[in-house]
Formats: C-alpha cells, structure tokens, sequence
C-alpha cells in the first residue's frame, strides 16, 4: 500500500458554547514541516498538537489552521474597566473645561491603547481533550485522502517497473547475437589490419574472450532484476512511509541501467538503456510525492 504526501483534512463541531474548526493541508516534502496556526489560548498545547501531526502524517509540508468560536467571537477578549475608568474621567475634566459633550465618548474610549485586550485564558482540560478529537478527525480524513491518491502512485510505479523488466527480458534476447556479432567484429578488424597470416588465432580467440568478459552485462542485468523485484516488495509492503526507501532502490536501479548502457556497444540494446532510463525518470517524478 502506497500513501501520498499530498492531501487535506478538515473537521469542525460544535460543542457546548465553543465551534472547534481544524483544517490540514499536507504537500510533499523530504522531511517534516509543520507551519502551525493557532490562538493564543491554545499556546499551552503547541508541543502536543505538533506530537499529533508528527505521529499521524510523518513526512510532508504541514499546514494546520485551528479556530475557536466562542460566543460568536474567534478571539475571546477582556476589557480592562479600570483604564477605561482612568481615561474617562480625564476626558470628563478635559471636556468640562472646554465645555465639550461627553455623551458619545463611550465609543471613542474602547477605541484606545490597550482597553480591549486577547484574553489570556488558556483551554481547560476538557475543551482541550474536545479539540483533540476534533484534530484527529482532520488527521484521518487527510490521511484518506493521502491513500486514495497514493492508489494512483502505486499503480504508475509498477508500470514504470514493469516496463523496466519488459526491457531487461528483450535485452537478455539480444545478448547472445551481441556476442557473436562483437567477436566477429573484432575478428574482421584485425584481419583487415594485419591479415589472417600475421597472427596467432589461439591467441586471438583468447583476446576475444577477454574483451568480451570485460563489457559483459549479465551481472548488471541480474542485480537489475533483483532491484526491481524489492522495489515491488516495497510497494506492497504494510510499512506506511517508504518514499525513501523507493527512491534508494530507484538509485541502484539507475546505476545498473547506466553500466549496461556504457558497456553495451549495440544500438538494439541501447534501445532498450534509453526506454528504461525515460520510464526510471518517469518513477523518479512520482516518487517525491511518496510519502
């Protein structure tokens, strides 16, 4: 089973006088990033909110919004009476001598410096364990939503994979041909350079084989098999996270791919090199987006 890093979660319920809204938005990313947005009366809580999306989303760019409605109001306030008080009575004076009504003035006071303040409350024990569910519902329906596009990842991978091996079965076929046509080559380049009376075909032979051993490819080709073949265990491994683990096989992968090219020197083969290294390119895209 394949998770996506991308998806996004959002759950809000009303309970008793507080509307708790969680909203998650996650994207791919190598490691994890939580940009966290919440209210000042959750500040004592941070550390556990952020423990939450580390142990439920594991890898991404997090964002996570939380908003408290209470009363109507997204930000509890408090309006320091005693300033308001303070301000109004000299204002009071200061108009009595500038013979200024102060009817009005009510409006003009909440209006100054620090009279209405946040409150500093912080969430109690219960609302905070309401708000937990709250985020967890966030968490699971992200998480749906990270299993329903990692569907579609899984199902491109094992084409890219299966096409790789489709490849590989076309150029064991070939490898043979490749050596007979590689050893008559040499055979006619040396002829035609020396002539045939000029050298020792015991010699030659063993020279031929040489070289031939040398640009063998069929070590490269069965490591290549055996990396595909774990890289499809992977996938259908139960572990959640293994985005890292796919893009370190697809590294070996790609190292066997490029030695079997440069060591090829036959254009059906070579043929074969540049369609596996454009579907490992293809696996390579999606793979950033595994989680």
């Amino acid at each position: 089973m394949v998770s996506s890093m991308t998806g996004f979660g959002r759950a809000e319920q009303l309970i008793d006088d507080k509307t708790y809204l969680v909203e998650i938005k996650s994207l791919n990313g190598k490691q994890l990033d939580i940009n966290l947005k919440i209210p000042p009366l959750l500040k004592a809580y941070e550390l556990d909110i952020r423990n939450m999306l580390q142990e439920n989303l594991l890898r991404g760019t997090i964002e996570c919004l939380i908003v408290i409605r209470q009363n109507g109001a997204t930000k509890p306030v408090v309006i320091n009476t005693d300033l308001i008080k303070s301000y109004y009575r000299q204002i009071e004076q200061l108009a009595g001598e500038l013979k200024i009504d102060t009817n009005s003035v009510l409006s003009s006071l909440l209006r100054l410096p620090e009279v209405v303040a946040p409150s500093n409350e912080v969430l109690n024990e219960n609302d905070w364990a309401d708000l937990k569910k709250v985020i967890k519902a966030a968490l699971d329906e992200l998480n749906i939503h990270r299993r329903e596009e990692g569907k579609s990842l899984e199902k491109e991978l094992k084409l890219r994979i299966n096409n790789i091996e489709i490849n590989e079965q076309k150029i064991l076929k070939l490898e043979p041909q490749r050596r007979i046509k590689m050893k008559a080559n040499l055979v006619q380049t040396l002829e035609e350079s020396s002539g045939k009376e000029n050298f020792d075909p015991n010699r030659l032979e063993q020279e031929i084989i040489y070289y031939i051993e040398k640009i063998d490819i069929r070590e490269e080709q069965v490591r290549l098999r055996n990396h595909c073949d774990y890289f499809l265990q992977i996938l259908n491994d139960d572990e959640i996270a293994k985005g890292k683990k796919l893009a370190f096989v697809t590294q070996e992968i790609g190292r066997e791919i490029n030695t079997t090219g440069s060591k090829a020197y036959d254009a059906d083969i070579q043929r074969c090199v540049v369609l596996m290294k454009d579907d490992l390119e293809k696996a390579k895209e999606q793979i950033f987006n595994v989680l």
